[in-house]
């Protein structure tokens, strides 16, 4: 009598990327397998396969980090199924929380794989990650230029310099601009100091508001629809806008609030034991970035929506910052529903 199989192998591919070398563990359904190094290029992981498991059924995962996604389209147009996981979701027993190398990564991320413990994050098209390393790199720009106002501004303070009324707050006029570089000091050395600091703090602000400005433009082009419709909700500007189609994609992808808010970080954490039930706060698994955006936006709204700034006035006497996060939290749910509905925001009027 024969044997006949009735399901394709499978092999399962952990791997613990780096910059110059990658860490691979391969499993079949039936064996262990084994681990091994090797370069950072996936045409030589498939030449491996082809060789030594053909006619495998092949799943790869490999944690998300500063190597993107280049590896896992290219697993993708071999016909591999690919998932790139959140490192924390990969579930560590006893001593393995207290010993970590790249092998036992990779070994670890293979098991996972092969128990079907393991969910993929979500992977951007190109075109918008494309977009999201803009965005990004506006958001560095803004550090840059918070961080070379505070060197001026100490500057200042270390050689007893007073800031005219007139211009001490935080924006920087023309004309403190001009105050700035009519001082002077009693050494030469000193004001050349200040020079070089005002030099760079001239290019980064002229490239801040070129980089601000491609966003917008590119935004108002190419995703026009979503970008008008997010700019209708009181406290969302163009920039915010921006960051929510780059950050988070098409929101028509989230199936409701509970799992958008899950995403971005505005969600409560919850402790319950026996009769013991309590909020623990917003979780710390968050988009760090929108979701700070998603906050400074909501100050924006309950200014110039009625609706919100009645929902904030009604917890008036609590701490603010809970506050602020609840109204966040509102404001989350009302892009959803603008994008999902595809109807523009109005400001309610309240009786």
């Amino acid at each position: 009598m024969k044997s006949q199989l009735t399901a394709d192998p499978k092999l399962y591919i952990g791997i613990d990327i780096h910059k110059r070398s990658w860490k691979i563990h391969c499993s079949t359904d039936l064996f262990s397998g084994k681990s091994f190094s090797m370069p950072p290029e996936p045409e030589q992981l498939k030449a491996y396969v082809d060789k030594h498991f053909p006619e495998y059924e092949v799943s790869t995962a490999y944690e998300a980090g500063c190597c993107g996604y280049y590896a896992h389209r290219c697993f993708e147009s071999y016909g591999w199924h690919s998932l790139v996981v959140n490192p924390a979701d990969i579930h560590r027993k006893g001593k393995e929380r207290f010993t970590k190398t790249d092998r036992i990564d990779a070994q670890l991320i293979s098991r996972e794989l092969k128990d079907g413990r393991l969910n993929s994050i979500h992977v951007p098209d190109m075109h918008r990650e494309a977009l999201r390393s803009l965005f990004r790199r506006r958001n560095d720009l803004v550090k840059d230029f918070r961080r070379i106002k505070s060197y001026i501004k100490m500057q200042l303070l270390y050689f007893g310099i007073k800031v005219p009324e007139q211009y001490d707050n935080d924006h920087w006029s023309h004309g403190f601009r001009g105050w700035l570089d009519d001082m002077m000091f009693q050494y030469p050395i000193a004001k050349a100091s200040l020079d070089s600091r005002m030099r760079h703090f001239r290019f980064i602000d002229e490239d801040l508001r070129l980089v601000s400005s491609q966003l917008r433009a590119y935004c108002r082009k190419h995703f026009k629809k979503d970008y008008y419709l997010l700019r209708s909700i009181p406290g969302i500007g163009g920039i915010v806008a921006c960051g929510i189609i780059s950050e988070l994609g098409d929101l028509r992808r989230f199936n409701n609030v509970k799992h958008i808010a899950g995403y971005v970080g505005l969600a409560p954490g919850v402790y319950q034991s026996g009769a013991n039930n309590k909020t623990m706060g917003i979780t710390p698994r968050a988009h760090r970035l929108i979701r700070s955006y998603f906050i400074e936006a909501s100050w924006q709204a309950i200014r110039t929506d009625p609706v919100m700034q009645s929902y904030y006035r009604k917890h008036t006497g609590k701490d603010s910052k809970k506050i602020i996060i609840k109204v966040a939290r509102k404001l989350l749910c009302r892009t959803l529903a603008v994008i999902k509905t595809e109807t523009p925001y109005e400001i309610g009027v309240i009786e």
